[in-house]
């Protein structure tokens, strides 16, 4: 009689795990997915509910499991996308993350991840996802710009614009109104953040974009002091 052993039992759990896991990602992630119910994902494995409940206790751990394996194939593509630009300028270094991290949230339908599909823990795990994997870094990218001397602006305020930006257009009907694909949005936005919209009119002055002013405390007190009388 063949022994069946400890580790092949937690390989074998471990094999329908990522089974269930595999066919969750398929079923929740399609249009309706409110309306799935563990029925349903028993049915697409072949398998009992017994079976899938012994591995995740209810349908939110199991799609929180489906979540860490999508965040997991994000944070890859980020990480290829930061070493495949190391040593360029740092504005192709920018540019290439952010088209990155667009792409990508998009690919995992972050705009209807972000509502938790109707439940606030849920919700409220992928908000912390997307700001582990994708806003933190490009918080840091920012810091290391304005550290080197790139960026004349706080990189907070570049941070939040760039949020903004990339949270929005995942609910914006733009691509449909102005007949664009995502990417070329994406790209327009991503040009917009690192060298503004508006650009310069002064003959000779080319594409050059005008540069923002930062009002200084001298520049204040300047302004107060009396002008010397002729």
């Amino acid at each position: 009689m063949e022994t069946i052993t400890v580790s092949q039992v937690s390989a074998s759990d471990r094999q329908r795990a990522d089974r269930i896991v595999e066919a969750a990602g398929r079923v929740f992630f399609a249009p309706g997915f409110a309306r799935v119910s563990m029925d349903d994902l028993a049915r697409e494995l072949g398998m009992s509910k017994k079976t899938i409940y012994r591995h995740f206790p209810d349908k939110v751990s199991l799609l929180t499991a489906v979540l860490d394996r999508q965040f997991a194939a994000v944070e890859r593509t980020l990480a290829t996308a930061t070493e495949d630009t190391e040593g360029q300028p740092f504005d192709m270094r920018v540019q290439q993350f952010l088209i990155a991290a667009g792409s990508e949230l998009a690919r995992i339908g972050a705009a209807q991840l972000a509502t938790g599909r109707g439940d606030a823990i849920l919700r409220q795990y992928v908000e912390q996802r997307v700001d582990a994997v994708i806003y933190r870094r490009i918080d840091e990218l920012f810091r290391d710009g304005h550290r080197r001397g790139l960026l004349p602006v706080p990189p907070e305020l570049l941070s939040e614009i760039t949020r903004g930006a990339l949270e929005r257009l995942f609910t914006s009907q733009l691509p449909r109104q102005l007949d664009w694909t995502a990417a070329d949005l994406l790209q327009a936005t991503v040009d917009t953040v690192l060298y503004g919209a508006l650009r310069s009119a002064r003959p000779g002055g080319g594409d050059e974009p005008l540069r923002a002013v930062t009002p200084t405390a001298r520049d204040d007190e300047q302004e107060n002091e009396p002008r010397p009388r002729r």
